[in-house]
């Protein structure tokens, strides 16, 4: 059957477990913490706006393209695909399942080399990131016997 790796993950913090085939359970294989994305908007940039000058009397902000956050949350979702990507490189899983909350599982698939995407055979959009291991092996039952 082939070891499963399951990502639980949310814009700041992710579980990565292993479950090795039937009735062997969940082991958590690490732990990923980016505290960044749980900071203030404020507190992650530096400056203030700089201004734009337009024709005629007025002038503007300047406004950043993306929200500080989700930059953050962009890094993050990277950093997770890395090690995804690691894993599938060294034969580590043979299927993924995701769980994350529907707009970073976005950013996450986003950033997924294809063929990671191919190994993932369900996906969740929820944020269980806070769920104890025991209620989140009944959460899962349903794609993964556990």
């Amino acid at each position: 059957m082939g070891n499963t790796w399951i990502l639980v993950a949310n814009a700041s913090k992710a579980h990565l477990f292993l479950n090795t085939g039937p009735r062997k359970g969940l082991r958590k294989l690490k732990e990923f913490d980016h505290a960044a994305s749980r900071e203030k908007a404020s507190r992650l940039v530096t400056d203030r706006p700089g201004y734009n000058k337009s024709h005629g009397n007025g002038h503007g902000a300047y406004v950043p393209q993306t929200d500080p956050k989700q930059h953050e949350a962009q890094h993050f979702a990277m950093e997770l695909a890395r090690v995804l990507d690691h894993g599938r490189a060294t034969n580590e899983y043979q299927r993924l399942i995701l769980v994350a909350p529907p707009a970073f599982m976005g950013l996450l698939k986003g950033h997924l080399d294809a063929h990671v995407l191919n190994l993932v055979t369900d996906s969740f959009e929820k944020d269980y990131t806070k769920v104890p291991e025991r209620e989140l092996s009944g959460h899962l039952e349903q794609c993964i016997y556990l």
